[in-house]
């Protein structure tokens, strides 16, 4: 705690130099290839730590000590069988020995090179254990605070950040990297992955790796207005180059130091380098930076939910927001019926429906009999994680469905609700603040329901005492007017619009409400509905649970917005009542052919419904090839054009590919019988060195699903082994994958071997450092991703 203190005190007063790269350093000091950079350094200690040392006397303050790669599934792709608890610890002993007592030293935890659920098949709880093991060695090696980074998943970044938290109080950072296009691989923007972090406990959050300084302004000023935490900034120097047989990094010393200013402007308080940065990159930093005072976090607290893959700050001034209610089984059977077979094609689609129709929230509700309730939220999560953008309200009486729920969901989530019964507050309230969730604030106490605004405004501000123990702030809870039955009680809804006039204009916070119930027991009641609606708007009422497919509720609404001068309101009111059309990915399933039915699938990446979407097609006298030739293979052209376009990211594209694989699978017996044949051959390799596989495994799949056969060598596969496989298969194409700088340049041996050995084959080369400049300057096409590598074999097939 008192480092932790330290630490953030220091931040207040400067700009705080961190060290630059360490993996390329290594490398100038002998490091070879293909060996784990962890192991080598405790083999070779007065190496690291004079590193450490130059990063010292260059002027960082937090050096990093090397162990980036020491967890276990990393080591373990290196063959280290050694424990990594003493891996980690001893690593940081060596950077403490190195650096003294001025500096500060941090424990380095980087991404475990696989994908986590719900977006990947790595079980959320191992890869949190797999964190806790390498921060105990950090910890008790003496480490001053704990860096995160380099992450591309924003679910690994959780994983990461829960297990320190769970382990120790200590000052934690977490740094994300993003591609060019502004957000992670998977699709995470910066502005969510920060609001996701902060409010899960990071102590700072930031970027590094994947882009020059210049580029890192942008996603600082991004990041800048929703801080509620100190920001980071680690560009590397420049994007790498391939001179005289070696990668490069152009970017001199003096130009990176140049935007070190303009960062800190920006809001970066704490600033470094990456790949290619060297202690003097470092040391003309610290000069730039000189004593420039740090821009502090605009604010303390923040109304604002995320995904991953989307954000929403909940501001006054704008148009009332939706919380779509559909995810709910209560009087829907057929939902019921799905949940009983744990199927979830009816939640995906109404979802997916809520959005198009405006819901900014999606409510989710899976209380039904004779279900494993728990599970079933895990794989809701897992469903709504990937197929929608839209942030998620947790609804349930269920404690451990709410746990469940916020523990894996990657982003900051909305209970609905925690009331005033003490035994309730007890539990929700650590549960809560444990997670960084938001809350509903429902004024009920366990003994009579507050049937006046007075008697509301007590139960508000003693929930509101209570959760201030725990840190909350009032951006952190929304209040619920509590809608009551004017058949009952004719003063109920004046009460009801009292609560909230107090909320908005007195104590200051936002505010709620469902609406159906004031009118029940009453005749017309969409008039009812409709008019309480507009009265609520006028009293400042910031969002509603509804249906958004109710026609009078959207243009009630819509009306609302305008005539209290939301932003923008009038012209989403012209816009509306012109009933432009937008455009939709998927046509709507009800009316959809059984073709379209099947397009629809691949499209969503829905696994459940696809193998009886193909059965229904081929009762209809469809062929399984022209299934598979007229629609699946134009759906998945289609997902990859989104890709592209960036309105898919890669968990929907992996969703569309695996539904293309299951699709495929479901057909093969009807396709043999057809005598289909392949479109071509491909061999895949990561090459010597790299145990990289991510991108290629990837490739690999989509490959499959457009009808190539591949066959794939895995990763860090010897060169005369991929020669050899190339002269026994005779592929069309041989694709070559390398993630490092330093593996990179073994793609032009591989290259050189086979043409030496008279294979003519066409050559595709890819990876994260990978450039088309590069792949000319060896003899290869190039691809920057899975969806362009397909283009690439098909033209060079048909060439």
């Amino acid at each position: 705690m008192a480092k932790t203190v330290k630490i953030k005190n220091l931040l207040t007063k400067n700009i705080v130099v961190l060290d630059g790269a360490t993996g390329t350093e290594l490398q100038k000091r002998g490091l070879p290839a293909g060996v784990s950079p962890e192991i080598w350094c405790l083999e070779n200690p007065e190496i690291i730590k004079d590193v450490h040392a130059s990063y010292q006397k260059a002027g960082s303050r937090i050096v990093y000590a090397c162990t980036f790669g020491a967890n276990r599934f990393k080591l373990n792709q290196y063959g280290v069988k050694k424990d990594v608890y003493e891996i980690n610890r001893g690593l940081v002993q060596l950077a403490k020995e190195a650096c003294g007592r001025d500096t500060l030293v941090a424990g380095d935890i980087g991404p475990t090179g696989l994908f986590i659920e719900p977006f990947g098949t790595l079980p959320f709880e191992e890869a949190v254990d797999a964190f806790k093991e390498q921060a105990r060695g950090l910890i008790d090696g003496g480490c001053d605070l704990i860096v995160i980074e380099t992450m591309i998943d924003i679910q690994e970044a959780r994983a990461a950040l829960l297990a320190v938290k769970e382990l120790a109080d200590i000052f934690t950072i977490v740094s994300m990297t993003y591609e060019k296009d502004g957000h992670t691989l998977g699709g995470t923007p910066p502005q969510s992955a920060l609001i996701t972090l902060q409010s899960l406990g990071a102590d700072a959050v930031g970027c590094n790796c994947s882009a020059g300084p210049e580029q890192m302004i942008d996603l600082v000023a991004a990041m800048q207005p929703y801080a509620t935490v100190p920001l980071l900034a680690k560009p590397n120097a420049g994007m790498p180059k391939l001179s005289g047989g070696q990668t490069i990094f152009e970017m001199d010393a003096k130009t990176f130091a140049s935007f070190g200013a303009s960062l800190v402007r920006t809001g970066a308080n704490m600033l470094g380098g990456c790949c290619g940065t060297t202690p003097e990159h470092i040391r003309a930093l610290a000069r730039a930076i000189g004593r420039r005072k740090p821009v502090p976090p605009p604010r303390q607290s923040i109304s604002a939910l995320s995904s991953a893959r989307g954000f929403l700050e909940i501001r006054d001034n704008e148009p009332l927001y939706l919380v779509g209610e559909r995810i709910n089984p209560t009087g829907k059977k057929a939902l019921q019926q799905e949940l009983l077979e744990g199927k979830l094609s009816i939640i995906r689609q109404m979802a997916q429906d809520q959005e198009a129709q405006g819901a900014a929230l999606l409510d989710v509700n899976i209380g039904q009999p004779g279900i494993d309730e728990v599970q079933t939220i895990k794989n809701v999560i897992g469903l709504l994680s990937t197929s929608s953008p839209l942030p998620l309200v947790i609804d349930s009486s269920r404690i451990e469905t709410i746990e469940a729920a916020l523990r894996l969901y990657p982003g900051r989530m909305l209970i609905n609700s925690i009331s005033g019964e003490k035994e309730k507050m007890a539990k929700l309230l650590p549960l809560a603040a444990r997670y960084g969730a938001m809350f509903i604030l429902l004024p009920l106490t366990g003994g009579e329901l507050p049937r006046t605004a007075k008697k509301r405004q007590t139960v508000i501000e003693n929930i509101f005492s209570k959760a201030q123990k725990f840190g909350f702030t009032k951006d952190d809870f929304i209040v619920d007017g509590l809608t009551m039955a004017i058949a009952s009680d004719a003063d109920a809804a004046c009460e009801t619009l009292a609560t909230i006039n107090w909320c908005k204009n007195t104590f200051q916070c936002k505010t709620i409400l469902g609406l159906s119930n004031v009118s029940f027991g009453m005749p017309g009641r969409p008039w009812i509905n409709a008019a309480f609606l507009a009265m609520a708007q006028y009293c400042g009422l910031n969002l509603a649970i509804a249906n958004p497919a109710s026609i009078e509720f959207m243009n009630v609404k819509k009306a609302g917005d305008a005539l209290t001068a939301k932003k923008k309101a009038s012209l989403h009111f012209i816009n509306h009542f012109a009933r432009k059309e937008n455009v939709s990915v998927t046509p709507v399933f009800s009316q959809a052919t059984p073709e379209e039915k099947v397009s629809a699938a691949v499209l969503d990446g829905d696994r459940d419904r696809i193998t009886a979407l193909l059965d229904e097609a081929m009762q209809t006298g469809r062929l399984a090839s022209q299934l598979v030739d007229e629609v699946m293979i134009p759906a998945i052209v289609r997902v990859g054009d989104l890709y592209e376009k960036k309105i898919y990211f890669l968990p929907q594209l992996m969703a569309a590919a695996e539904t293309m694989k299951k699709g495929l699978a479901h057909l093969d017996p009807h396709l043999k019988k057809a005598a289909v044949t392949d479109k071509g051959k491909v061999l895949l390799a990561t090459v010597r060195g790299d145990i990289h596989d991510i991108g290629k495994n990837i490739v690999a799949l989509l490959l499959k699903n457009y009808g190539y056969c591949v066959i794939d060598l895995g990763k860090d596969v010897p060169d005369q082994t991929i020669v050899n496989a190339a002269q026994k298969e005779k592929p069309d194409v041989i694709g070559l994958s390398a993630l490092m700088t330093t593996t990179m340049v073994n793609m032009k041996d591989i290259i050189g071997l086979a043409r030496a050995q008279g294979i003519r084959t066409d050559f595709l080369v890819g990876g994260a450092v990978v450039t088309e400049a590069y792949a000319k300057s060896i003899g290869a096409s190039f691809a920057k991703d899975g969806v362009e590598a397909v283009k690439v074999v098909e033209n060079l097939i048909k060439k």
